[in-house]
């Protein structure tokens, strides 16, 4: 479909010579509710050390900062890494903890953290060497936990996301093909949750090691 592929280009020109709209589109596209989307998958942590792969432009890193947690970013963009290491520094974390890298070979020791985190990702995340590198990096009895996408309740919103491809037409299809079996292959117990808030509901998907 020509509109999914403009998609696909438009979001990689966003993540990376275009990063420093990335908030802004962000915010038009939810209605200002972007970051608070992403904060949902803070019950799902659990432990002290926690990964993210694909860390944008570094807003949750920041709040796993201030709630105290030993945080780690991953991104392949650079433009998406000075974004964050800008906004860590200004709130006065010197040492980011952030690092330039793939999610299908991680460089990172076996079983170094407790909970990984992914919202919105792209495709990459559904690559079997995400999920086998992830299940690696995890202690037994850890977390990969996954926002992959939202159904905004404002309509025109709805249909949009639809048209571009974000939003499945069959999302119980989608669940299942694209989420619970390439998790559960990979050797996770999945749990996937639609979560209903204020501007609309999230997908959030939590698999354990």
């Amino acid at each position: 479909m020509l509109i999914v592929r403009f998609m696909r280009l438009f979001y990689q020109w966003l993540y990376h010579p275009l990063a420093f709209f990335y908030n802004l589109v962000a915010a038009v596209v939810s209605f200002g509710r972007w970051n608070d989307w992403v904060r949902n998958v803070l019950p799902y942590v659990q432990g002290t050390r926690v990964l993210e792969l694909g860390h944008g432009p570094g807003h949750l890193q920041k709040t796993l900062r201030d709630l105290g947690l030993v945080t780690v970013g991953l991104d392949e963009s650079v433009q998406m890494g000075r974004l964050a290491r800008a906004r860590l520094r200004k709130s006065d974390y010197a040492q980011p903890n952030l690092t330039r890298g793939l999610t299908q070979a991680l460089p990172f020791p076996s079983a170094s953290f407790d909970t990984i985190l992914s919202t919105f990702p792209s495709e990459y995340i559904f690559d079997p060497r995400t999920l086998s590198e992830a299940r690696r990096v995890l202690h037994n009895g850890g977390r990969l936990v996954i926002l992959p996408m939202a159904w905004p309740r404002n309509r025109l919103l709805g249909w949009l996301f639809h048209v571009t491809g974000e939003t499945p037409s069959n999302i119980t299809e989608y669940i299942r093909t694209r989420l619970e079996e390439p998790l559960a292959r990979a050797g996770f117990i999945v749990e996937t949750r639609i979560l209903e808030v204020q501007s609309g509901n999230l997908l959030i998907v939590s698999a354990k090691k």
